[in-house]
């Protein structure tokens, strides 16, 4: 009788990049991110682990990485998964604890923290399977990838029984899709030249390169100022001519009414949509702000679960899906969210970027092609040119397309030189950035109590002149009392 192998161990490291130091990933919202990974490691038996992460922008990566933790009693121990029934029971325990998910429900700090381990099972499974997730996910069946979705809370918009009927009808052009993904490529638009803190030299620079690398697509980060955004635009089109799309994003930093008028004085310059323009939260706002302006709306990188995803969808309140790997519960939700934006026939443009996020979200957007939708029509992944020299499986972007991943699992694991070079706090770049500051806060320190010394010097001589002028004055009167009293 064989002997099942099981989980024997979960790691988790605080990895993080001083990417504020050149303002990589700044916009709006978030002017100075440390671009972070809370990054989990399942351990087994024998074999290889299985790697998962939650993206974060710095501070608060410990507490994402002890909300993983927490979740370790329900996966050390159990059978390592392999099957699509092994998958669904994991994502069902993770993600419902009733005392963990109190702490949403099934949002947050916790549900982000299930997706972590959610996607290191799916790497782990699919590394065992030999396949990449995107092939392994597209060779299940309709059935069983069914059974992977909680479709708790969104019958009234997807039923099961019209999941399994799409996925059916999906399945009979699979293997052409499929060869003609790896033949030539998904369709990816870049947002390295658009980031808020850039100067007008490095956004024309780098919008011209994007083009010439064979990007149709670049997308600009808006919001903070609106002379500004309107300045950045045009420059923008200027560099890159009026075929190329340009695609704003405002990271949620506008109510609806400013969104209105922000995105009407934008329009002129044609953006492809509008992202995040207010709360991920605010449908309503969402649909208004879509319904007030002539662009299209994107949204997705923060909406919190397949609930809000569905009431989107719903509301007519988005042109865009941008689903995220590492935002919602793992590969499962992904999956619902999939198979609603299919239902309401909305494309859906993945939110990449960050610390792995391009490498985990290219398999969830090939599968869908392979599977679910069938078609990548309107649709694109984003794609930044950040941080993939730390990952053993890099993404693969060439003349504007992400080449479909070959090697075995979620293309997750972080080369170990990586993970003890930026660990936190105590990884060397974060050693030696401490000295470094520790350092300019003693020189600071020192020129700051050379100021003071000064500005005692200063204050002993104008004591002393004043002193000094005081004694001369009483002279003065004494001996003007003196010539009274003769």
């Amino acid at each position: 009788m064989a002997v099942t192998d099981t989980v024997t161990g979960l790691d988790v490291h605080d990895v993080r990049f001083p990417t504020s130091e050149q303002l990589d990933g700044s916009d709006a919202m978030n002017p100075d991110p440390d671009y972070s990974a809370a990054y989990v490691v399942l351990h087994t038996g024998s074999g290889p682990a299985g790697h998962g992460l939650c993206f974060t922008i710095g501070r608060g990566n410990d507490v994402m990485a002890a909300a993983i933790r927490a979740l370790a009693p329900y996966v050390v121990g159990r059978p390592v998964p392999a099957t699509a029934a092994d998958l669904a029971a994991l994502h069902r325990d993770l993600t419902h604890d009733s005392q963990l998910r109190w702490l949403g429900p099934e949002k947050g700090l916790m549900h982000m923290a299930a997706g972590a381990v959610v996607n290191a099972a799916w790497d782990l499974a699919a590394t065992r399977a030999g396949l990449p997730v995107w092939e392994f996910l597209g060779r299940m069946s309709p059935e069983e990838l069914v059974s992977l979705v909680d479709f708790r809370y969104l019958s009234d918009a997807l039923t099961p029984d019209e999941a399994l009927a799409m996925l059916r009808a999906a399945e009979p052009g699979r293997a052409e899709r499929a060869a003609r993904l790896r033949a030539e490529g998904y369709p990816a638009y870049t947002t390295s030249p658009g980031w808020l803190g850039y100067d007008d030299t490095k956004l024309v620079r780098l919008a011209k390169e994007a083009v010439a690398d064979g990007f149709g697509q670049i997308k600009l980060k808006v919001g903070a100022d609106l002379a500004d955004d309107t300045r950045r635009m045009r420059l923008a089109r200027d560099a890159v001519g009026p075929g190329v799309r340009i695609a704003v994003d405002a990271n949620q930093r506008w109510d609806v009414a400013e969104a209105v008028r922000w995105m009407t004085a934008l329009a002129p310059y044609t953006p492809h949509w509008i992202e995040e323009p207010t709360s991920p939260d605010d449908v309503l706002g969402h649909a208004a702000v879509r319904s007030g302006q002539p662009v299209k709306v994107a949204t997705g990188e923060h909406v919190a679960n397949r609930v809000v995803f569905k009431q989107l969808l719903q509301a007519g309140a988005v042109d865009f899906v941008q689903i995220d790997a590492a935002r919602v519960a793992g590969v499962n939700e992904n999956l619902a969210i999939l198979l609603l934006a299919a239902k309401y026939g909305v494309p859906v443009c993945p939110h990449a970027g960050g610390v792995g996020l391009c490498e985990l979200v290219q398999h969830l957007a090939m599968f869908d092609y392979v599977a679910v939708s069938g078609s990548w029509d309107d649709r694109v992944i984003e794609y930044v040119d950040h941080l993939h020299e730390h990952f053993t499986d890099p993404v693969v972007v060439e003349h504007g397309r992400y080449r479909a991943p070959a090697a075995p699992g979620f293309s997750a694991r972080m080369k170990p030189e990586s993970i003890a070079a930026f660990g936190f706090p105590d990884g060397p770049v974060w050693r030696d950035r401490q000295a470094a500051d520790s350092q300019d806060h003693r020189k600071n320190q020192h020129n700051d109590d050379n100021d003071n010394n000064d500005n005692r010097n200063d204050n002993n001589d104008n004591s002393e002149n004043s002193e000094n002028s005081g004694e001369n004055n009483r002279n003065t009167t004494r001996h003007g009392e003196q010539e009274v009293s003769v």
